[in-house]
């Protein structure tokens, strides 16, 4: 049966007042019983075959002054809901314990005790732990939070009058305990007072990969579990960013579990289990539930994508041009990472390319930094065949790099039908800033050093503006090894309009191995020490650089200018 209160006639004790003996309980029930982990036998010694006296840490006797025994505290894994997946320890343990403590809604009805009834003796000690509520609202002074606290600081006292009476009390938990599970609640609460042993179960997540016969990550492929009571934003975010994902909690999240699915270009892949190895239980597309009929026993899952079907398929081809950060895997944004992933082909300069993960199935198309038209048509034809096709930059593709390249050919006759999104990255200049402190904290201009797309003359010209206006400058592509002569003529023009001690930040391979980050004056800024891995920040009249008590010079530029 899987009701809790169960009376005399139907062979099952009541629980106890704790501390107390159940009228007519085996006596193996008392503090007294040989059989309790925590109890004594008749030579004076723990049933683990310990002498008694003080406890150590863990519950243990350590030898010393005789103290009176308490019970041991398990925390019994049931696994997702079929009986037979129960583990041999978790029989073991059920069949060992005096009192056994499961939690329900108000109903009275319990899955965990389902789930272990054939277990169950008639003389067992049964503890319902019974939630004052789930989903409804309460006029507790704490809101929910508070009479939740309230609730399990009151299971726990139950469960630990058990305890000190000697008693041996297995608190039962589907799937497992310390997964999501109510049993963590009393375990922290009671298992640095008790000994504790905690019997772990199958997960609710494993049995739905094993229902869907699927496997859920593969090789180098992170898993992310997440609960579905999290903000759909946060929901969009996580799942565009992973490889493989379930979704526990769902019920009455599922519609915005699903609109993040779909957010996040996910919602195609997605899968559905309810109730795995349970009864009742149903799988189906994700994308195919009614949103009505969804329990809160329910799963979404992303399964690996190693071996998901890459074929071209018509209309479906788009371009991504994506956004890598100016260095590593901590840079780039959850959305980015979920459009590698996603991605059946892969393009960029071979450089940027080289910092993106290898993945089964996906194609990658290295070339040259100085072939970006060349690159976008190339990425457009493959888009046109079918292919989701990711163009990679590095920081941001909208800052000097490949966006621009894309959408130029993008608009022309051939591919205009095609698909194209732009996806963000942070910028080397935001980087290097935050390396340095807030260079630019106010109004400053974003200047590329580079003549191979424009003259020198409109360079310059932009530079004596810039000053003149007296912004912070942001100066990328400022040398490579075919330019060595254009830092030195800004420096030039720059010093004809702003301070010599005027803070200059360079900044090398910021996020990389070999970063460095300086501050020199204007004056002192030296073009042999510039290469093309290298971003300038030059101040304003107002950008201060300031050493602090550490030791550290941190460079800034205040948010407010002084009125003329």
């Amino acid at each position: 049966m899987s009701e809790q209160h169960l009376s005399p006639e139907d062979g099952r004790q009541r629980a106890a007042s704790p501390g107390q003996p159940t009228p007519g309980a085996d006596p193996r029930q008392t503090a007294g019983d040989e059989r309790s982990s925590g109890g004594r036998s008749a030579d004076g010694r723990a049933s683990d075959g310990q002498p008694s006296g003080e406890r150590t840490s863990d519950g243990q006797s350590s030898g010393g002054a005789p103290e009176r025994a308490t019970g041991r505290l398990y925390g019994v894994g049931l696994g997702p809901g079929d009986p037979s997946l129960m583990t041999v320890r978790a029989v073991e343990v059920i069949a060992e314990a005096d009192v056994v403590a499961y939690h329900s809604a108000r109903h009275g009805r319990s899955i965990a005790r389902s789930i272990a009834e054939k277990h169950l003796r008639s003389d067992h000690i049964e503890e319902p732990l019974v939630y004052p509520l789930t989903t409804e609202t309460t006029d507790h002074p704490g809101g929910y939070k508070g009479a939740m606290e309230e609730f399990y600081a009151e299971a726990a006292a139950r469960l630990a009058a058990h305890l000190d009476a000697g008693r041996t009390v297995a608190v039962l938990a589907e799937g497992d305990p310390l997964f999501y599970g109510s049993y963590m609640h009393m375990h922290k609460r009671l298992a640095d007072r008790y000994p504790t042993e905690v019997v772990p179960g199958v997960t609710s997540v494993s049995a739905a990969a094993a229902r869907l016969g699927a496997p859920l990550v593969e090789g180098e492929e992170i898993l992310t579990i997440l609960p579905g009571t999290l903000p759909e934003g946060e929901l969009t975010a996580r799942l565009a960013g992973t490889d493989s994902a379930v979704v526990m909690k769902l019920g009455r999240t599922f519609p915005t579990v699903r609109r993040a699915l779909e957010r996040a270009g996910r919602l195609p892949d997605a899968r559905y289990v309810e109730r795995a190895t349970m009864d009742a239980e149903r799988t189906a597309p994700l994308a195919d539930v009614d949103p009505e009929t969804v329990p809160y026993f329910s799963v979404a899952v992303l399964p690996s994508r190693v071996d998901a079907d890459r074929t071209p398929s018509e209309g479906r081809g788009e371009v991504t041009v994506v956004g890598l950060g100016p260095a590593g895997p901590q840079w780039l944004t959850p959305e980015a990472r979920g459009v590698l992933a996603a991605a059946d082909e892969l393009v960029g300069y071979t450089t940027y390319l080289n910092r993106v993960p290898v993945r089964p199935g996906q194609r990658r198309h290295g070339s040259d930094n100085k072939v970006e038209s060349e690159r976008a048509e190339f990425a457009l034809d493959l888009a046109r065949q079918g292919r989701r096709v990711a163009v990679v930059s590095s920081g941001d593709p909208g800052v000097f790099a490949m966006a621009s390249a894309v959408l130029e050919v993008a608009c022309e006759g051939p591919y205009r039908d095609v698909p194209v999104r732009i996806v963000p990255g942070m910028t080397a200049a935001h980087a290097a800033a935050a390396r340095a402190g807030a260079p630019l904290g106010h109004d400053y201009a974003v200047i590329s050093l580079s003549d191979r797309l424009k003259p020198w003359d409109v360079i310059a010209d932009r530079l004596r503006s810039a000053v003149a206006a007296d912004l912070v400058l942001a100066l990328y592509n400022p040398g490579s090894r075919s330019r060595t002569w254009q830092v030195g003529k800004a420096r030039a023009l720059l010093l004809e309009h702003r301070a010599p001690d005027t803070p200059v930040v360079m900044a090398r391979d910021v996020g990389g191995p070999e970063e460095s980050v300086r501050v020199v004056r204007l004056a002192d800024l030296d073009p042999e020490q510039v290469d093309m891995r290298t971003l300038l920040l030059i101040g304003s009249s107002q950008t201060q650089a300031v050493r602090r008590g550490d030791g550290g010079e941190v460079v800034w530029t205040p948010r407010r200018y002084p009125e003329r």
